[in-house]
C-alpha cells in the first residue's frame, strides 16, 4: 500500500537530522570572534576617537591625536600578537 503523503524525509526523526550536521569547530569560531573584536576595538579607538578629537578641538589637533591613537593601537596589536604566540607555544590551538 502506498503512503498518502510522499514527502521525502518525512520518516526521519529530528534526532537523525541533528546527527547529520557537520561538527562545529569552536576554536576556529573563537579565533574569528577574537579577530573581529580586535578590529572593532582598533576601529573605535582610531576612527571614532580621532573623529571626536576633530569635532571637539579641530583638525590640527585631530592629526596629532590620530598619531597618538595609532601608537596605542600598535601597542594593542603587539600585545595581541604576543598572546597569540604564547597560545600557540603552549599548544592551545
Amino acid at each position: 500500500m502506498r503512503p498518502l503523503c510522499s514527502i521525502t524525509g518525512a520518516n526521519k526523526s529530528p534526532r537523525a537530522e541533528q546527527n547529520e550536521r557537520p561538527p562545529t569547530d569552536l576554536r576556529r569560531l573563537r579565533r574569528e570572534s577574537n579577530r573581529r573584536l580586535l578590529a572593532l576595538t582598533l576601529f573605535v579607538l582610531v576612527v571614532v576617537g580621532g573623529g571626536l578629537i576633530a569635532v571637539l578641538y579641530g583638525a590640527p589637533a585631530a592629526w596629532i591625536g590620530v598619531v597618538c591613537l595609532l601608537a596605542g593601537a600598535g601597542i594593542i596589536l603587539g600585545l595581541w600578537f604576543i598572546f597569540t604566540l604564547i597560545g600557540k607555544w603552549v599548544g592551545e590551538d
